[in-house]
């Protein structure tokens, strides 16, 4: 949606002096689209964001050499555009982590591929390769194309088992179907350090549609399977993208936080009882995200669901959880 339609519901924000932590958020330059730092700075809506992580979006890939290494563009244009911003005194750290792109299916031969985002860029602190796949043809597979379950499959998981030995984490997109995947995946390597975007995806669309209740059982049933792995943390956010099938896209105006709140609430609490806050991060998804409403009504919704828990918890959810995992403090 444009500018012009998320301008037709603009909030103050709540508790302006509260410091957040965006731990999942994307920059990009597509024909028709762009959302570059300055966009991304002007978005906040009188928030107080800290820092926030990068993940990868096909941005700026190298035109040749070893297809593999071509990723290593976009961590080296994110890096040039986060140092940029950081040399601006009172700037939020934009970016202060990156969630990179490695094709793990490469097995053993993926270590060289993440040697060379390291050395692109000290901000890499994990590795995304999507696999939300459904079987329905009406659902949206991820950017990678992905087979089914791929998680299991021997050579993602020699890749994957690389990714661990350098102590990177791993940011695992995926739907909720496809969380017994997942867990299995978490169980058979304990070391690993993962966390779940956008709260394992609930469908709402295709065959999903008209089906929220249904489909809320079954994704805390399979999500109770994952939260009992201890190495696996969770992104609360995404239910503002059109997947979710809220439908809010589609009004006359976006919704405020109150409402986006309410139907949030569910889901937000689930994931702290199965997870605790000590392993939930709210996550913006921006601009993905930004189908249904702006930054700023986004974290007062945050900011409102999370009202009934104590200031450590909040602190946890809002930027401590996000701090910690992706290792943004410095050290000592």
């Amino acid at each position: 949606m444009s500018d012009l339609w998320r301008a037709l519901t603009v909030e103050a924000a709540l508790e302006p002096d509260l410091p957040v932590c965006d731990p999942h958020h994307h920059l990009w330059e597509y024909p028709g689209s762009t959302f570059l730092t300055s966009e991304f700075l002007g978005e906040l809506g009188g928030h107080q964001l800290t820092h926030s992580v990068f993940v990868e979006c096909l941005q700026h890939y190298r035109n040749d050499g070893p297809e593999e290494l071509r990723s290593i563009g976009e961590t080296a244009w994110v890096e040039q555009a986060a140092a940029t911003t950081d040399a601006i005194a009172g700037t939020p750290r934009v970016a202060a982590g990156i969630v990179a792109f490695a094709d793990l299916t490469l097995g053993d031969a993926v270590d060289g591929v993440l040697e060379a985002h390291l050395a692109a860029s000290p901000r890499v602190r994990a590795v995304r390769y999507a696999t939300a796949w459904d079987a329905s043809d009406r659902i949206r597979p991820s950017h990678t194309h992905p087979a089914p379950g791929l998680m299991g499959e021997p050579h993602f998981r020699a890749g994957f088992a690389r990714l661990v030995r350098r102590n990177l984490a791993f940011d695992a997109w995926l739907y909720h179907p496809q969380f017994n995947e997942l867990a299995s995946l978490a169980r058979d390597f304990p070391d690993a350090r993962i966390v779940l975007d956008h709260m394992g995806g609930p469908l709402g669309v295709g065959p999903y549609e008209c089906r929220r209740a249904e489909v809320y059982a079954d994704w805390r049933a399979g999500l109770t399977q994952v939260a009992a792995c201890p190495n696996v943390h969770i992104k609360l956010g995404g239910l503002t993208m059109t997947s979710a099938g809220f439908g809010w896209h589609k009004r006359p105006a976006p919704p405020g936080s109150e409402e986006l709140a309410g139907s949030m609430q569910p889901y937000f609490d689930a994931c702290v009882d199965l997870f605790g806050p000590e392993r939930c991060m709210l996550e913006s998804n921006f601009p993905m995200d930004r189908a249904s409403c702006s930054y700023g009504v986004l974290w007062n919704a945050f900011k409102r669901v999370t009202q009934l828990y104590s200031p450590s918890e909040r602190s946890r959810l809002l930027r401590d959880t996000a701090m910690d995992f992706y290792r943004l403090n410095p050290p000592g």
